[in-house]
């Protein structure tokens, strides 16, 4: 888990880089940025805010020969050994990223190369090198006072409260291609920064199996659970498999299967299903690993615990005790209605 709170920027460089396809230029600042107190403020907030907003999904920088003929890797590695050439490797990472401008959807904008301290990666304080883009230009008003009258006066800037691109490279597992956190806001082109700028592949790690494997049992549910029973029981095996993660520090696929499958004959249902999808999730050659708790939060806020029914009646279960699902709540077959029926059990209704 990132914590960016106690992060400080030690140097921050700003270029300029166009569309190659427009025969647009790149722009490169001679000399580093200088801060105040008020800017470091605003802009710490503007490059971190998406970073702490989004899951974490790490990645790792790569090269189908090997990692150090990666562009970004090899500029980041000497601002890690040497903090001083830092300006100088944000002039090669912005022209990097500029040769990479020639698809006609690349917006312009503006780069911050940024060198930082003080972060904190699962309780490990390391430093970064942070890389972001603004592209999105929005008009504002600005008043001034002409004589005896108050003037409006149109002007075009960036939305600080949304970066458009921006990726944290940390100072972390470098011979893999270091600890790589990304995020774009403005998918016009889906190769552009992570394949064509960056070219990092998804990093497998605690947090991608826990994540990958949690997805792939929602979709069992959907695809396995709820023909072969109802909706009340996928909702509840979802509930049983996001607890059993929540509760355990590492996962082992025997002990997950015969605490959450309820009903016996679904687990070879199960196998064969991670035989047939599990390729799509990275997971099939995959029974144990150890737990990414913020994965697990995350699962949690995503997945859906609400039965509709076609009578515009919503039931919605508890995530955190599925044992009230499964004593006060049961489904039966009213033979005059021709209609199912939830019966649900309760003491007193409880005030909102």
């Amino acid at each position: 888990m990132i914590n960016l709170y106690p992060a400080q920027i030690e140097s921050i460089s700003l270029h300029r880089v166009g569309n190659k396809n427009k025969n647009e230029n790149v722009f490169l600042s001679a000399e580093p940025l200088a801060l105040n107190d008020e800017t470091t403020a605003l802009l710490k907030e503007f490059f971190f805010k998406p970073f702490r907003e989004k899951e974490e999904n790490y990645y790792h920088l790569t090269n189908e020969v090997d990692v150090e003929f990666n562009e970004v890797y090899k500029f980041v590695s000497e601002i890690f050994e040497d903090t001083a050439k830092a300006h100088q490797n944000s002039k090669k990472l912005a022209t990097h990223l500029f040769e990479q401008s020639n698809h006609p959807h690349i917006k312009s904008g503006e780069v911050y190369i940024v060198y930082l301290t003080g972060i904190l990666l699962d309780n490990q304080k390391t430093d970064a090198v942070g890389i972001f883009k603004s592209e999105l230009k929005h008009d504002f008003l600005e008043f001034e006072e002409k004589g005896n009258n108050l003037d409006i006066v149109i002007r075009q800037g960036i939305n600080v409260n949304k970066l458009d691109k921006g990726c944290l490279i940390f100072n972390l597992n470098k011979q893999e291609g270091y600890k790589v956190l990304s995020v774009d806001n403005n998918r016009y082109d889906a190769k552009y920064w992570l394949t064509n700028f960056l070219g990092v592949d998804a990093l497998a790690d605690e947090n991608f199996y826990t994540k990958n494997y949690l997805k792939f049992c929602q979709n069992f549910a959907k695809d396995v659970v709820l023909p072969a029973e109802d909706k009340q029981q996928e909702v509840l095996f979802m509930n049983r498999a996001v607890n059993h993660f929540a509760k355990n520090d590492a996962f082992e696929e025997s002990n997950f299967l015969n605490e959450v499958m309820e009903n016996p004959e679904l687990i070879p249902e199960f196998k064969h299903y991670k035989v047939e999808k599990g390729p799509k999730y990275s997971i099939e050659d995959v029974s144990s690993f150890d737990i990414a708790n913020k994965a697990v939060s995350d699962a949690r806020k995503k997945i859906k615990n609400v039965i509709n029914l076609d009578t515009n009646i919503q039931i919605k279960l508890d995530f955190i005790n599925p044992e009230s699902a499964e004593k006060f709540v049961e489904k039966g077959w009213d033979e005059e209605r021709q209609m199912y029926y939830y019966l649900v059990y309760f003491n007193k209704e409880q005030k909102s």
